[in-house]
């Protein structure tokens, strides 16, 4: 399975979708604001990464606001926060048989571009 989670107003996703040329290397593209990530689909990245705080993003515009900085999260925590809020998901998130990349750091988005490759 070759499979993206983006924001298709992220700048910075869109970037690396085109740097990675997702869309015609067969990559299947979800939106995760218009088609939300299912519980499902959380524990398969969840399996991958090995925690949910992998997958969690700080720098949501909503972190800060909810006083989350200045609380102590656990794994259930991260999990229901991220199937609540899709800003929350650290992303992209690319799947790539049984690879995960996580974030836009510039070794997550080599590492991808190169498995996108095979």
């Amino acid at each position: 399975m070759k499979k993206i989670y983006h924001l298709s107003t992220c700048s910075t996703c869109k970037r690396i979708l085109e740097s990675t040329g997702a869309k015609e290397k067969g990559f299947v593209l979800q939106d995760i604001k218009t088609e939300k990530i299912t519980p499902q689909q959380l524990e398969e990245m969840h399996k991958l990464a090995g925690s949910y705080e992998a997958l969690f993003s700080r720098r949501s515009q909503k972190y800060r606001p909810m006083g989350l900085h200045e609380k102590e999260l656990t794994e259930k925590d991260y999990h229901d926060l991220i199937l609540q809020e899709y800003s929350f998901l650290k992303r992209p998130v690319a799947i790539v048989g049984k690879q995960i990349f996580i974030g836009s750091d510039k070794k997550t988005v080599e590492g991808l571009e190169a498995a996108a490759g095979k």
